[in-house]
């Protein structure tokens, strides 16, 4: 398994002063790029390097000079979003995204499966997380039949016809938030979808994580290594849903926090032990949202615990038995 980031931490940084700056961490051993959408496009460039096979080649040769290679890339949208200019245009670059990975060679695109109105006539999306009163069941119904299985569908094969394999974010605000709905997707969908598993948006939710990726397995197509603060005092007062801005970081129940600042050594050591009885031997790439501690800190932190915990050897057979 590789140790990997998620560069849009640096996204004030162009490439080339990404590159310079990414010699302070050379644990790191792969870089996953945004290309648009939520996952802002700061490092790539997604319609230039379309536009030139060349300066798309040239690109994956200078982040391999740097002894890395290419994850993923990443365009976290919504492409089933009930405004019809907002979808057309997260969709678009949903699938040149894919057009490039194809070029560079990169086998994965992480992604969120968006989520729809209420009905054909809503204009805002509508998270459903309730099935009474009825209208919410009928809601639910009528997004997953008429607007979510339809576009992944075709999606997925679009997908599969270039040779990548889709990778959702399960994460609240979405159709797909849990193990359940990313499976209920893929077993409609196909299997070139798949899961970029972040443990931080199932830890609040109250999901246990070795469970949920024992249950996902061979759906994992990609994580994201990411903690979670859950405020005692917040939770015992408002529970874990909690609509309030991230940035009123005492009043909330729960926090984005960097690896090892919300759940223990021990508890990142089973992840990787249920990771590794998965079959999941890919990368664990950071992704950094932590605002009560600098990038340098935070990153420099989850780096120097996730190189304690990966499992990068091959596992041996049990001499024993």
């Amino acid at each position: 398994m590789k140790l990997g980031l998620l560069t849009a931490v640096f996204g004030q940084l162009n490439f080339d002063q990404l590159l310079e700056e990414l010699k302070k961490y050379p644990q790191l051993q792969t870089l996953e790029f945004g290309t648009g959408n939520f996952t802002v496009d700061s490092h790539v460039g997604l319609d230039d390097l379309l536009a030139s096979p060349q300066r798309a080649k040239e690109f994956r040769r200078r982040v391999e000079d740097t002894g890395r290679i290419i994850s993923a890339l990443s365009c976290h949208g919504n492409s089933i979003h009930p405004d019809p200019a907002v979808a057309a245009r997260e969709d678009k670059v949903f699938r040149n995204t894919i057009r490039l990975a194809q070029l560079l060679e990169v086998p994965v695109v992480n992604t969120f499966s968006g989520c729809p109105g209420a009905g054909p006539d809503d204009k805002i999306p509508n998270w459903i997380t309730t099935p009474w009163p009825p209208e919410y069941s009928d809601a639910l119904d009528w997004q997953w039949n008429e607007r979510v299985i339809p576009y992944w569908k075709e999606a997925a094969a679009f997908a599969a016809d270039h040779g990548i394999r889709v990778a959702l974010e399960a994460h609240p605000g979405f159709v797909v938030y849990n193990p359940e709905t990313a499976l209920r997707l893929r077993e409609a969908a196909g299997k070139s979808i798949g899961v970029n598993f972040d443990p931080s948006h199932f830890w609040w939710q109250g999901i246990d994580i070795p469970t949920a990726i024992a249950d996902l397995g061979e759906a994992i197509f990609h994580f994201h290594a990411k903690d979670v603060f859950i405020s005692p005092n917040n939770r015992a007062k408002n529970g874990v849903l909690d609509t309030k801005s991230y940035r009123h970081m005492a009043q909330r129940s729960w926090l984005f926090r960097s690896v090892g600042w919300g759940h223990s050594e021990i508890e990142w050591k089973a992840i990787a032990s249920a990771l590794r009885l998965a079959g999941y031997d890919y990368v664990l790439s950071i992704e950094h949202e932590d605002a009560l501690a600098s990038i340098h800190e935070g990153l420099s932190s989850a780096i120097n615990m996730l190189s304690r915990v990966l499992l990068t050897e091959p596992q041996v057979e049990p001499w024993w038995t």
